[in-house]
């Protein structure tokens, strides 16, 4: 079964925010990345604008080659921009303003209502929703509730374990977890934290469709290029996959 690639592009925007400068070119590393790999192109939207802004979106959609992964949280503000640029895709995730990172998955069990009647108006729009979950069954039972055709898992957890129990731990809850949900219908995707040195582990497991990967690939960019880092990670996933 294949594997995709998504690369997000948030800390190249990260970069050029620290200094308020134009440079470097969100478009120009979507457009690398895409050549060197890439099947998707992952951004987040936050209502802080830390990183990514709105006319960033906006040029992107209309210069992408492969698609557009939007990370969102579940907010009208959020609704009425998507519905503007019309992504592919569409990624909800919990949002806190403190943050350095996304720190877990959405708990859409607790805001059912609130997180099927988004799920609702993006698919009018014919954009497909993704849950960015952990791997738990209450989630992804929930994830089925609110007809989400797609579910990302949350890696993070595994991604910062310290020793090699704690990791196999966390590993085989998230095979668990896809397993499951792909034995109830739901694409799965997975990303958070993966590295070099962890992704192959989550590569392995047939029932993952696409991982997302942007900040350690745009920091190895910094030693080894842009296209090389997407190439080699697209290459390891591949491995990994048997492909």
């Amino acid at each position: 079964m294949s594997i995709f690639l998504g690369v997000n592009i948030d800390h190249i925007a990260t970069l050029r925010q620290a200094r308020g400068t134009k440079y470097p070119s969100i478009v120009e590393a979507a457009n690398i990345c895409e050549e060197s790999g890439a099947d998707s192109i992952t951004l987040h939207l936050r209502e802080d604008r830390r990183h990514i802004q709105d006319h960033d979106v906006l040029e992107l959609k209309s210069k992408l080659k492969t698609k557009m992964n939007l990370e969102m949280a579940a907010t009208d503000e959020m609704l009425i921009f998507a519905s503007k640029v019309l992504p592919e895709d569409c990624c909800l995730v919990p949002e806190k303003r403190q943050e350095l990172t996304t720190e877990g998955g959405l708990d859409v069990f607790s805001q059912l209502s609130r997180i099927k009647e988004v799920c609702g108006e993006l698919k009018s729009n014919d954009i497909k929703a993704s849950l960015f979950i952990d791997a738990d069954k209450h989630q992804i039972d929930a994830a089925v509730e609110c007809n989400a055709p797609i579910i990302e898992i949350h890696t993070g957890h595994y991604a910062d374990c310290k020793n090699k129990i704690d990791s196999n731990k966390e590993l085989n809850r998230i095979i668990e977890a896809c397993e499951y949900a792909n034995s109830l219908g739901l694409q799965v995707n997975a990303g958070h934290g993966l590295t070099l040195e962890n992704t192959g582990n989550i590569a392995k497991i047939d029932s993952v469709v696409e991982l997302n990967i942007g900040h350690s690939i745009i920091s190895r960019a910094l030693f080894v290029g842009l296209a090389n880092a997407t190439s080699e990670m697209k290459d390891l996933i591949r491995e990994a996959r048997g492909l």
